[in-house]
């Protein structure tokens, strides 16, 4: 059985080793992560290009994401690296401290205008919520609080405001160099880390666009303000991540089940992608195999519809990352044998504004009431078959295309797997067989399938697909 279901991996240390690399291929991989918070460009480049070299030994498509850093609220630095905070203390943030002069009573702050941002009652949580600051008085650049949950705080750890309504921006100067970079290294996808409206999404395309990238924009939710304006964002972009880390420090973890499972169905009725990501198998990375509740989790996420599940350090720095994959793979295999997942009455009732949209809503009908092993979408730019996965099902969607950058792109589309295809022939018919006797020389289908076959009536031409056959394997006749 093909997992429908993508798995998205972090880059790092660990899988540095081309070894590393093919045993994480081998074990479900199918799209990359590159985190532009850690690394410089020219480390980034060579990971990209080992990736799509290997991909290319296994004869795989791996799709590559880039993920910008974003504002990064931190403290500063210590002088001794870090100190140990009691409740009821009294601990002051400090704007003008220097960089490396923290101590017991005050630490610097790498966000100068933090200051601006708070006022007395509000609560700061600091290194993903382990540590909880009330805030007292703020005084010009010195922000006063009292130590509600102490424990050890080190250098350079992350700040939330509980709610949120911090006011950094989402692009930052690094952002803006990175999506350079982004575009150099061809990246299929692009994250945006902390968008608080459409605006900053339509800013990331922007630059991407005029540095010449043509990846797609991956907005991902991490603020408490973005998701007042859910919807906005997700039409803005291509595609959503449920980033639960910041997220969750921000609206408190109760309320992220009941989030992610309305961001997932709100982005697929939106006809995007969406990801889930943060702490899925985080026990993996010193252990070989996963908590029994990280198993639920993984599980959750696919039978809510997610069209991929992330794993970050999992296989960035962990001892196992390729047996996260291998755990997330059989994880993933499991909860899509569940009814829930194969059925769909997605937009079932809706008008449809694209013949392309038509065409595959009509053809996921039909595959999913009729005894179809398998659908063949030729296609230009991936947007039939995105159409596609949308629908619930547990037929598999090939994407067959001539163009490598759209092969790359739909291994994030749940459900759908690419195929390289070129037709020397503006034969319809001979098309039609010549996608057939492709998926038989791949062995996804045989003699006496059912086949169905979406293409449009002009190759070459992007968003175009106006035809839908329903063809059995070896009784191919020799018409359009």
């Amino acid at each position: 059985m093909l997992r429908r279901t993508k798995i998205l991996a972090t880059l790092g240390p660990a899988t540095d080793d081309p070894k590393v690399l093919d045993k994480l291929i081998e074990a479900g991989l199918d799209v990359v992560r590159v985190n532009f918070s850690h690394g410089i460009a020219d480390e980034h480049k060579k990971r990209v290009e080992m990736v799509r070299d290997r991909a290319r030994a296994h004869g795989r498509q791996i799709g590559v994401l880039v993920d910008l850093q974003g504002p990064k609220i931190r403290i500063e630095k210590f002088k001794n690296n870090k100190i140990e905070l009691a409740e009821g203390d009294i601990f002051t943030l400090d704007a003008e401290c220097p960089t490396d002069d923290g101590d017991q009573n005050r630490v610097g702050l790498a966000y100068k205008t933090l200051p601006n941002d708070v006022k007395r009652g509000d609560t700061l949580l600091l290194d993903d919520g382990r540590i909880v600051f009330w805030v007292e008085n703020v005084e010009g650049p010195r922000i006063e609080c009292k130590v509600v949950v102490g424990g050890a705080l080190s250098d350079r750890k992350g700040i939330n405001l509980q709610g949120g309504g911090l006011s950094a921006p989402a692009l930052t100067e690094k952002d803006k160099a990175d999506i350079i970079t982004a575009a150099e290294l061809k990246a299929d996808y692009m994250a945006v880390s902390f968008p608080r409206t459409a605006n900053d999404v339509h800013d990331a395309r922007k630059l991407l666009t005029k540095a010449g990238g043509h990846a797609a924009i991956v907005s991902k939710i991490e603020r408490a303000e973005a998701l007042l304006v859910l919807e906005e964002i997700i039409e803005a972009s291509d595609a959503v991540m449920v980033a639960r880390g910041d997220l969750g420090v921000e609206i408190g973890d109760a309320e992220l089940p009941a989030v992610q499972k309305h961001i997932i169905r709100t982005a697929r009725d939106m006809n995007r992608v969406v990801i889930t990501a943060t702490q899925m198998m985080e026990s993996m990375i010193e252990n070989p195999i996963p908590t029994r509740a990280e198993v639920f989790d993984c599980a959750n996420a696919v039978m809510d519809g997610t069209d991929a599940v992330m794993l970050s350090a999992e296989t960035a720095t962990g001892k196992y990352p390729d047996k996260a994959i291998a755990a997330m793979d059989r994880i993933c295999r499991e909860a899509e044998k569940q009814r829930i997942v194969k059925e769909s009455d997605h937009r079932i009732s809706s008008k449809f504004e694209r013949i392309d949209e038509g065409i595959a809503m009509a053809a996921m009908y039909t595959a999913n009431h009729l005894d179809v092993k398998a659908i063949a979408a030729l296609t230009e730019s991936g947007a039939t078959p995105l159409w596609m996965s949308r629908i619930s099902s547990d037929r598999p969607i090939y994407a067959l295309s001539s163009h490598v950058e759209t092969r790359r792109k739909v291994t994030l589309y749940r459900g759908v797997y690419p195929i390289s295809f070129k037709s020397d022939t503006s034969n319809h018919a001979k098309v039609n067989r010549d996608a057939i006797d492709e998926l038989v020389r791949r062995g996804a289908v045989r003699e006496g399938d059912l086949v169905i076959i979406t293409k449009g009536d002009f190759m070459g031409v992007g968003g175009g697909a106006n035809a839908m056959k329903v063809v059995r394997v070896g009784e191919l006749a020799d018409v359009d």
